[in-house]
């Protein structure tokens, strides 16, 4: 092959290459997690809760379809019960405590905080979405991208002890 031919075969190839990077540009995904196979998502399955016999079987409701069952699994209501809370106090769709709320909007609420977020989260990825080869390869970028907001554990630690904040829970450091 002649230096021209192979010219043009490299230029196709960069050229191939630029695109398959600048594809999906609208959303950039920092974490490319990615399962290996076409196979269930594991963290989807939840186990139901077991069975229970009624006291009397004419006491039973009627049957409801569509509705919540007996049996259906109810993370957050396990995991405010787990920590000591009332799980009746999740319906309604919201928190129910007036103290709580009261305290938490008293310099205001923002109606659009929710959007403004996701803008700017937006426009961070966007940021900090990787060099081309990074995104050519689907390497991952997101530890990289959000260093500068990580916490470390243990100058915390020496803060807080520092103004006088017992801390007796704290795990001894790891060596590195």
């Amino acid at each position: 092959m002649s230096g021209a031919t192979l010219g043009k075969i490299g230029a196709g190839l960069v050229a191939l290459g630029l695109l398959a990077a600048c594809g999906g540009a609208n959303e950039p995904q920092l974490m490319n997690l990615k399962s290996p196979g076409n196979g269930p998502d594991e963290f989807a399955i939840l186990p139901t809760k077991p069975l229970q016999a009624p006291e009397s079987y004419a006491s039973l409701p009627a049957p409801t379809p569509g509705s919540a069952n007996r049996t259906d699994p109810t993370p957050k209501a396990d995991a405010v019960a787990a920590l000591g809370g009332n799980p009746g106090r999740l319906s309604g769709g919201g928190v129910q405590d007036p103290a709580l709320i009261g305290h938490t909007t008293r310099f205001g609420v923002q109606p659009t905080i929710r959007q403004e977020l996701a803008a700017l989260d937006l426009q961070y990825r966007r940021d900090n979405d990787g060099r081309l080869l990074e995104r050519l390869f689907n390497v991952s970028v997101y530890f990289k991208a959000y260093r500068k907001f990580e916490l470390d554990q243990y100058r915390e630690l020496e803060r807080f002890r520092r103004a006088g904040v017992r801390t007796p829970a704290v795990p001894p450091e790891q060596k590195r």
